[in-house]
């Protein structure tokens, strides 16, 4: 199987900065795409950035000019810089890695997701 381990989130001012990891870990064979979603209170969960199947990025305009998306490949991990962040950031944010995995002794196409962070942007 595989798991996603997220850390990075907090409390932070308006204006302020923090950076989101995430760790892919387990029988990957490949990962296609890899982001970050987030899911505020009473509202849908929303793509904020990531990679696409082809290797470039995506961001949602909320958070273009702010967020930038990147990653190691060799650690499977990938990172959300958010700067200048806004009380409206405040969310749940997961990350979502589409894999292909080795289970058992099959190659399936697995979408994980972790568990989710906080991140709270208040004065």
């Amino acid at each position: 199987q595989v798991q996603l381990v997220e850390s990075g989130g907090g409390l932070v001012q308006p204006g302020g900065s923090l950076r989101l990891s995430c760790a892919a870990s387990g029988s990957i064979v490949s990962i296609n795409a890899m982001g970050w979603y987030r899911q505020a209170p009473g509202k849908q969960r929303e793509l904020v950035a990531g990679f696409t199947t082809g290797g470039s990025t995506t961001y949602a305009d909320s958070v273009k000019g702010r967020f930038t998306i990147s990653r190691d490949n060799a650690k499977n991990t990938v990172y959300l810089q958010m700067n200048s962040l806004k009380p409206e950031d405040t969310a749940v944010y997961y990350c979502n890695a589409k894999t292909i995995a080795l289970v058992t002794t099959v190659y399936r196409n697995l979408e994980v997701w972790g568990q989710g962070t906080l991140v709270t942007v208040s004065s």
